[in-house]
């Protein structure tokens, strides 16, 4: 996501940081090229030309000229600048005492607002709450069902009333309110803590789409307003929010298909033009994508440096703990089988699209596109990993040094792939092996010096001869060595 503007930063920063000495045109140079780039990337005017002019002030005003490093005093001013115009956001549900808290999503059709429904249903669900779903949308075709089916997927009951559902412009008046009041007095009787209304849509903002969501808001007064936009509309969703908050006032905005935006238009400008925070991000179809914003992940991964606590929240929450603990254990001992290596393989396939990943990990995005990495390419690999596992024998996973030319072949014949692919393989699991030994043999300094390096962006050193893991010295786990083995002259 957000490549293009990520590549232009990175460009500007990198003329800057290579020139000895850099002049106030050069800044202004820079904002201009900063400015075509976001205006490419569908961002507000306003937003854009308030946002270059701030930067171009503080820079010249912080004595960047006389910086000696004055492209890292470049990132620090626009990072700066990108969490001031996202954030701050709160991304918490307050919840009322008694129950049940009472959401309502709104959207325009198209924009997944049914679909954000239960990935909210299960985002509440794991954090230990009990929601219920109500179809509110009782015009637009199949809308009830897709809710019901989303329920059913997520393990939330859904309240549904068919004896209200009418085609477009037949809806009795009224009858939207009170599919939405019968469903909170259900939910209280089953006792749910939370009712997320998925109400109506249309292809384009009405008079009497707005006259429904206000009298549901006057009627019911919902503790919670969130508006759904399409991220790849750009400019259209932000005037849609502006739209929607005049009418409703708004709590917050999701924005939804956020992986398939390249540009960035409506995240940059959401909050700028409506006043109203983004509180949660769709990155995929899946319905455990969804997630928290983070204005400093984002600013951080707009600007090529990755988002290392972003990775590591959402890693202890998708990791199995018992799965984790086993695999420390090991570590510890000096252990990491070739059954390990497939199964963190699978534990990190939970995190979501690998491109997203790598974008997570400083350093990564970079060094994918030195790569010539294409989308895809790692879950490419990774099931070609699986396919050579899946044509191994018991003993050949316990013992994988035992893997001569002739068990190679067969293998390679067995997951459809070629011989040297099977070599690399190897190669990748003992590589990991190593790495996975000497973190499991680190002092707290080692890791100390590990997590930098993991800041800092060198993941391509790690591992490797001379690379910082390496250079540490093990305080636990050593290889063994034969104290009779004779020296040779």
């Amino acid at each position: 996501m957000f490549d293009a503007l990520t590549d232009k930063f990175s460009d500007v920063f990198r003329n800057l940081s290579g020139r000895g000495k850099i002049s106030e045109e050069n800044i202004r140079e820079s904002m201009r090229e900063v400015r075509t780039a976001l205006l490419e990337a569908d961002v507000n005017f306003n937003v854009v030309k308030e946002f270059t002019d701030k930067v171009v002030t503080k820079a010249i005003g912080q004595h960047v000229i006389n910086s000696l490093q004055p492209g890292q005093l470049m990132v620090k001013i626009v990072y700066d600048e990108l969490l001031e115009l996202l954030g701050p956001v709160d991304t918490r549900i307050y919840f009322v005492q008694p129950g049940p808290t009472v959401i309502m999503m709104c959207g325009l059709q198209g924009s997944g607002k049914t679909t954000t429904c239960g990935k909210l249903a299960m985002f509440l669900t794991s954090k230990g709450h009990h929601p219920m779903l109500a179809a509110v949308d009782l015009q637009r075709p199949a809308a009830v069902e897709q809710l019901r089916v989303l329920g059913e997927q997520v393990g939330v009951p859904v309240y549904t009333d068919l004896t209200k559902v009418a085609p477009h412009g037949q809806v009795a008046k009224g009858s939207a309110v009170a599919v939405a009041r019968a469903a909170i007095s259900e939910a209280k009787k089953q006792g749910k803590d939370v009712v997320i209304l998925d109400t109506a849509g249309r292809l384009a903002i009405d008079q009497e789409l707005m006259n429904e969501l206000k009298e549901i808001n006057t009627q019911l007064n919902p503790h919670q307003i969130y508006l759904v936009l399409d991220a790849m509309t750009g400019q259209d969703a932000v005037n849609s929010a502006k739209a929607f908050n005049e009418q409703l006032e708004l709590d917050g905005l999701i924005l939804t298909k956020l992986d398939s935006d390249t540009r960035g238009g409506a995240l940059l400008s959401a909050k700028y033009v409506t006043g109203k925070p983004v509180k949660f991000l769709g990155v995929g179809e899946k319905l455990d994508r969804l997630e928290e914003f983070r204005p400093e992940g984002m600013a951080q991964r707009i600007l090529g440096m990755g988002d290392i606590v972003g990775l590591v929240s959402e890693a202890m929450d998708k990791f199995d703990a018992e799965e984790t603990a086993k695999l420390q254990a090991k570590m510890e001992k000096g252990q990491f089988t070739l059954e390990d290596f497939m199964s963190q393989m699978g534990q990190v396939k939970k995190l979501g699209p690998m491109g997203k990943v790598m974008g997570m990990i400083p350093g990564m995005s970079e060094m994918s596109k030195q790569m010539n990495m294409g989308e895809g390419e790692v879950e490419k690999q990774m099931g070609k990993m699986k396919a050579i596992y899946d044509s191994m024998n018991q003993k050949e996973r316990k013992n994988p040094d035992t893997l001569d030319g002739p068990r190679r072949r067969r293998i390679a014949r067995g997951a459809g792939v070629e011989v040297n692919e099977v070599g690399q393989f190897m190669k990748q699991f003992e590589m990991t092996r190593d790495m996975m030994r000497a973190v499991g043999g680190m002092g707290m300094m080692g890791r100390l010096k590990m997590m930098k390096a993991l800041a800092g962006g060198q993941l391509s050193n790690l591992g490797m001869p001379g690379g910082p893991m390496l250079k540490t010295k093990k305080s636990g786990w050593q290889a063994p060595k034969d104290r009779n083995k004779k020296k040779r002259r």
